[in-house]
């Protein structure tokens, strides 16, 4: 097994112990069982929990990338994107309703700490909104495209939220369909077009000629 392969066993298994337990209450000991190394093994990879957090942090930050570039792929609108981003709660739901958001947990549990790297795991909420603000915007929702975004995240995280403390199933389903129907409400005026260019006098008489 290359370093690189270890180091990257390691960092899963942290993301998901972190999700499911939390960072705090996930141990250097905890990791190393789930992948049955060594503590010496182990420290020979990251030397801190910290260190470790930061790799789980990279690792999601690039999950979400490839996750928006695949939803952009396969759209066949704008609009289709963002039912992409609503349709991840029911694609999740199980693991919602047992440990909630990945990123909200995350987040919140790093502003309870006051952990200096609560500024890199908000940084995957500013990528799902960049991304949904480029939806809003081509769908001619320019001026409003980042407050639409906002509201999408808001109210993604407080179905989450909720679904983990109630466990309910038929509520994510009935959110779901709501924040859809809200999306297919919102009027979808087309892009501004584009000026034509403005031709002067010599070339509007040169293309009259062809």
């Amino acid at each position: 097994m290359t370093a690189g392969t270890t180091r990257d066993q390691i960092t899963a298994a942290a993301d998901r112990l972190f999700y499911e337990r939390g960072f705090e209450a996930t141990s250097f000991a905890d990791i190393a069982a789930a992948v049955k190394l060594s503590r010496g093994n182990f420290y020979y990879h990251f030397k801190s929990k910290d260190e470790i957090l930061a790799a789980v942090i990279a690792r999601r930050v690039d999950t979400t990338r490839a996750a928006l570039d695949t939803w952009a792929a396969a759209a066949a609108s704008p609009a289709d994107g963002i039912r992409s981003f609503i349709g991840m709660l029911i694609a999740n739901r199980a693991k919602i309703m047992r440990h909630g958001c990945p990123v909200g947990t995350l987040c919140a549990e790093l502003a309870k700490l006051d952990h200096p790297a609560q500024g890199g795991a908000a940084a995957l909420f500013t990528l799902f909104r960049t991304w949904l603000a480029d939806r809003f915007a081509a769908l001619g929702h320019g001026a409003d495209a980042d407050a639409l975004a906002l509201h999408a995240l808001m109210r993604s995280q407080g179905i989450a939220a909720l679904a983990t403390a109630l466990h309910d199933e038929a509520f994510i389903d009935r959110e779901v369909e709501a924040l859809e129907a809200w999306l297919d409400a919102l009027p979808h005026p087309l892009p501004a077009r584009e000026p034509t260019p403005h031709l002067d006098e010599e070339t509007a008489r040169c293309s009259s000629s062809h």
